[in-house]
């Protein structure tokens, strides 16, 4: 559910340097106010936001998108030239985009990427000899050089989806009308799948929970010589469709959208493997099963063999085969199964295929995420500890080392250094003063490093592979005219602590306080997730929006969760079939905690989440009356019925095998015990949490005469943010606070 995951820090984000923080503490009295319609205005308080940087393959070029100052979701293309140190913009989206309206099929695909509110240029892709990028702009597609030349390669009423250039830059491909099309680079593109097939079938793309929920984007993928193309092809007709009312400001509309509730049919996914015109086309064997999903897809880098990642459908184990590209045969190459019987398989990108042939692969078989080399059906574990490994950056097999970021004391992540032989102690690479990540090169020569901390906002810059900087991309200090120097002055640092679970697990929180004056007691904004995936409480950058809650003169809380990540199995592992139950039970404890404080006052703790933390807001609600002045619930999964397979079965299990567990987790049949002021919050065109979920909550509470308010966004999807809706959604949530008396003392 990575849809839940992105929207719970809607709109927390901002910038600023220690430093100068330090000396501008003195200007307290002549700080302005930070609203919340300044939060969401342009320029960014963040300062820039780069995305989707990547290398050159001549190593030369840095690439990135860059947003703008005066529309801070719009992106454009910009280089960076290692050697001069200069920076220009190879693609202006503005003048060369046409503003046309984009498919359903794009909007879709961008909802699931989580760049659904972005303008511009989304993404791109270097040509293998270094020459151009290729440039999706407004439904066509661009080749841009480097001499600041265009070309336009496409110019269609449809649009061109999953675009590609082939491993060797020979041809550009893309999805039009559900068929995979092929064609050389400058010249016309044909449709190498069948057509006149069923409307259920579409060829070339990822399915919805490939994109939603398996981090999978592409339905395609090309050999490292061009040769050959491994082509999904999905068959939705048994897939149940949901009746999705896009409600709107200006009428409704409908759309029939295949939607793989829990419990219910997937797709069948099929892969074939054939030529770039479509010809000599075979069948992968993915064995008798079809009840399966194909997670991840992967050349050798010699392209002899397809690697395929099949997934069963309890997501207890992953078999890697290895198939034949001339025939479709496959065998077991290896499996990796759950690191216990009660717990599931995460995906994950942490691998690496070798040119000696050897894998490089990350598992929580020890307990902790870590990385193994298996070499001749053999595996050599290469890191170790309590500290769990979180993400490959980069593999160096000339030098023999791999790069990757790992937990460092929870509430920071670092950068480290390993030998793939398994000798020698893991070098560390970046300031553990930050929370880090990064990006390499595909040779694994040049190092790119994103940091933050709690007073300073994400910075980047360039190091070699032993981590030294060699050049800020982005140094981000707030100073002069950056936007967010005018408040450095009222900037308030957190706090961190621990407070122990009801089994004793030690739970990290994180609060701002306010100006406080002595003897009075403040009211608390308690923010949570709850769900597995996320991280909230870190030492990193926490933003303009917890700030200016913090200046209303709230103490601004977060608490992790047993469930959360990045400490282990078992300290996810409660959550399994019993969602609902020990999240809450921790939130309580961060709740009791805050009363126990005498700058509290413990009649006034709101608790808000959004998306999961929508859903806990409404199960603490239901198991803790009183203890909550009041709560928010944005965009709730309110039945686990109703939400997809591979997030909710994961966790949760099939709720045909386990309908108690689903009947226990679920945020319905309690409603009418929520007894404290709630306000529930939905975009009514949400295709992540469909508004179903919103429907039957209002329903219940309606018949069972329970008081609640609600505020509904016609045509917004599971994201309600923008420069406009943004500071509504958030002073409607602070004039139900006011309206229901949770609010701070007043000022003497």
């Amino acid at each position: 559910m990575r849809s839940l995951i992105a929207a719970v820090a809607l709109g927390l984000s901002t910038s600023l340097t220690t430093p100068v923080l330090a000396e501008t503490a003195t200007m307290a009295e002549a700080a302005p106010v930070l609203t919340l319609e300044r939060v969401f205005a342009s320029p960014g308080l963040d300062g820039p936001a780069p995305r989707q940087v990547k290398l050159s393959p001549d190593g030369r070029f840095l690439t990135l998108l860059r947003n703008r100052a005066d529309d801070r979701e719009r992106y454009d293309l910009w280089g960076y030239d290692i050697e001069t140190r200069e920076w220009r913009m190879l693609v202006d989206s503005e003048k060369l985009g046409s503003g046309r309206e984009l498919s359903e099929d794009e909007k879709m695909q961008r909802e699931r990427a989580r760049v659904g509110s972005l303008k511009g240029i989304i993404s791109y892709q270097w040509a293998s000899d270094g020459a151009g990028v290729l440039v999706p702009l407004d439904g066509d597609l661009f080749l841009a050089k480097l001499d600041g030349t265009v070309t336009r390669l496409t110019d269609t009423e449809g649009t061109e989806l999953n675009p590609k250039l082939s491993s060797k830059g020979g041809f550009v491909s893309f999805v039009r009308d559900r068929r995979l099309w092929v064609g050389p680079v400058g010249g016309e593109a044909q449709p190498i799948t069948p057509a006149g097939e069923a409307e259920t079938i579409r060829w070339g793309e990822a399915e919805f929970v490939a994109q939603e929920e398996m981090h999978r984007l592409s339905g395609y993928w090309w050999s490292p010589d061009d040769s050959r193309i491994v082509v999904q092809r999905t068959d939705e007709a048994s897939v149940g469709i949901v009746t999705r009312a896009a409600i709107g400001a200006k009428g409704t509309k409908v759309f029939e959208q295949r939607y793989p509730a829990a419990g219910t049919d997937n797709a069948v996914v099929e892969l074939y493997v054939m030529n770039p015109d479509g010809t000599g086309s075979v069948k992968v064997d993915l064995g008798l099963n079809i009840d399966i999903y194909v997670a991840r897809v992967d050349w050798a880098p010699d392209g002899s063999a397809i690697y395929v990642q099949r997934q069963d459908r309890a997501q207890t184990r992953i078999d890697m085969l290895r198939v034949d590209p001339a025939t479709g045969a496959s065998t077991v190459w290896f499996t990796e199964n759950a690191a216990r019987p009660d717990y599931w398989v995460n995906l994950s990108d942490n691998y690496r295929f070798l040119a000696d042939g050897s894998l490089l692969w990350w598992s929580e078989r020890d307990g902790y995420g870590h990385f193994y080399r298996f070499a001749d059906g053999a595996w050599q574990q290469l890191t170790s500890g309590t500290s769990p490994t979180t993400m490959l950056v980069g593999v160096d097999e000339a030098a023999g080392t791999f790069t990757y970021q790992a937990t460092a004391d929870v509430l920071t992540q670092q950068i480290y250094r390993a030998r793939l032989d398994g000798t020698g102690e893991p070098e560390l690479l970046t300031d553990p003063a930050f929370t880090n990540s990064a990006s390499m090169d595909g040779a694994g020569r040049l190092l790119y490093v994103t940091r933050s901390g709690p007073d300073q906002p994400p910075q980047s810059y360039l190091a070699t592979p032993d981590g030294k900087r060699v050049a800020w991309i982005e140094e981000n200090r707030v100073e002069g005219d950056h936007p967010y120097a005018p408040y450095l002055a009222s900037h308030v640092s957190p706090e961190f602590g621990t407070i122990a679970a009801d089994d004793g697990t030690p739970l990290h929180w994180m609060m701002l306080k306010p100006k406080m004056e002595p003897g009075k007691r403040y009211p608390v904004f308690f923010q949570h997730y709850g769900g597995p995936g996320p991280q909230t409480v870190t030492k990193g950058w926490n933003g303009a929006l917890a700030q200016a809650i913090v200046d209303k003169g709230y103490i601004f809380f977060e608490l992790d969760n047993r469930g959360s990540a990045n400490r282990g199995v078992d300290f996810e592992q409660p959550i399994h079939r019993a969602m609902g139950s020990v999240e809450v039970r921790d939130q309580k404890a961060g709740a009791t905690f805050l009363k126990s404080l005498d700058f509290v006052d413990p009649a006034k703790i709101a608790t808000y989440g959004w998306s999961y933390g929508g859903y806990m807001t409404l199960k603490m609600l239901e198991a803790d009356p009183g203890l909550y002045a009041a709560g928010i619930a944005g965009a709730p999964v309110t039945r686990w019925e109703l939400y997809d397979t591979h997030y909710t079965e994961r966790y949760m299990g099939d709720p045909r095998e386990v309908p108690e567990a689903y009947e226990t987790a679920s945020a319905i049949p309690d409603a009418a015990k929520i007894a404290d002021p709630l306000l529930l919050i939905h975009g009514m065109a949400d295709d992540n949490v469909v508004f179903e979920n919103a429907s039957e909550l209002i329903s219940v509470m309606q018949e069972s005469n329970t008081p609640f308010e609600m505020m509904l966004y016609p045509g917004y999807t599971h994201r309600v943010s923008g420069e406009k809706i943004g500071p509504h959604m958030w002073n409607a949530i602070f004039r139900f606070l006011a309206a229901h008396g949770v609010t701070p003392p007043t000022k003497e």
